[in-house]
């Protein structure tokens, strides 16, 4: 168990080292120039980037531009293992204060998304697979297809015109308090929990034509108590795997969500970034979200043994 234990977090690691390097290589390939970027935005975009020799070099020095990439990408990955993640380019302080200015209200709206997207796809899925009409298991399970179709900017501008501009139920834009979370979280949310509740209901569906359910069935057990005792442990491996693999898709919608809701936070931050080539915060916000994907990766992989005790015997 502890070689499997092991081997997991190495695999976390993996993915966060592949990220690291993988964002390094695309920017430092890019055409364009950070330093002329750099002073265009310092003279607010307007005049040409022809400035002093000296202040070109002197600007390259400081952000260590002047090195060679091998020299660069090592000396980077260094400092970023010990949490330095340099000077930020479009700032002027350093990444990590920048980002920890930005990142509660990411990490709100994505931990709200997720526990929402979590509970619906779920109670979509076992209301289906509970109910006796087959007028209604019939809409829910075409439900989850439907719902996984839409764009998150698509339901976001839709949620904004019924219930903040129409009805007035929630706050259209900012950031300050839970009411401005709900939509911009639900907005995030629904794709996601389509995809559970389409993974869930064809899992729960097979795994109650099992023999051992019909064993269960005929020792005369209830109908609740074999889907939530007996099939839902069985059923919910290939959910936790599909959650953990989204996770890095609900960061990746934050960018789109905060800016259709004008929120301030990481998504923003990123989409600011880029327009400014600031390699070292887009790095850091590229780790950033690999070591969340990672996290919640390696906290679902470790929970496989405990709810499916084959698991844990062929890793022993």
């Amino acid at each position: 168990m502890t070689r499997y234990v092991l081997r997991r977090i190495g695999y976390a690691l993996l993915v966060i080292w592949g990220a690291y390097t993988i964002t390094f290589l695309l920017l430092y390939s890019l055409p364009s120039d950070p330093v002329a970027l750099m002073i265009a935005g310092s003279s607010g975009g307007e005049g040409d980037y022809a400035v002093d020799g000296e202040v070109r070099a002197a600007l390259e020095e400081r952000y260590g531009f002047d090195r060679p990439l091998v020299v660069q990408y090592a000396t980077l990955l260094l400092r970023a293992v010990q949490g330095d993640f340099g000077q930020s380019i479009q700032y002027g302080s350093p990444v990590a204060e920048v980002i920890g200015e930005f990142v509660l209200p990411t990490l709100a709206l994505a931990s709200l998304a997720l526990t929402v997207s979590i509970v619906l796809g779920f109670a979509i899925a076992i209301v289906a697979n509970l109910s006796r009409r087959n007028a209604v298991r019939t809409a829910l399970f075409l439900l989850p297809p439907l719902a996984a179709s839409f764009p998150s900017f698509w339901v976001g501008l839709t949620l904004l015109q019924v219930f903040s501009f129409q009805l007035g139920w929630f706050p259209a834009v900012g950031t300050e308090g839970f009411a401005s979370l709900v939509l911009p979280a639900i907005a995030l949310a629904i794709p996601a929990a389509a995809a559970y509740a389409q993974v869930l209901g064809e899992s729960l569906e097979r795994t109650l034509e099992a023999p051992f359910v019909e064993i269960v069935r005929a020792k005369g057990a209830r109908t609740a108590r074999i889907h939530f005792v007996h099939t839902l442990r069985n059923a919910v491996i290939p959910t936790f795997t599909l959650i953990g693999l989204t996770v890095g898709g609900i960061f990746a919608g934050v960018v789109v969500t905060e800016t259709v809701f004008s929120r301030n936070g990481l998504g923003r931050l990123l989409q600011t970034a880029v327009d400014a080539q600031d390699i070292p915060m887009v790095q850091a916000l590229v780790v950033l979200t690999a070591v969340a994907f990672a996290v919640v990766n390696l906290v679902v992989d470790l929970l496989y043994p405990v709810i499916d005790p084959r698991i844990a015997r062929r890793a022993s």
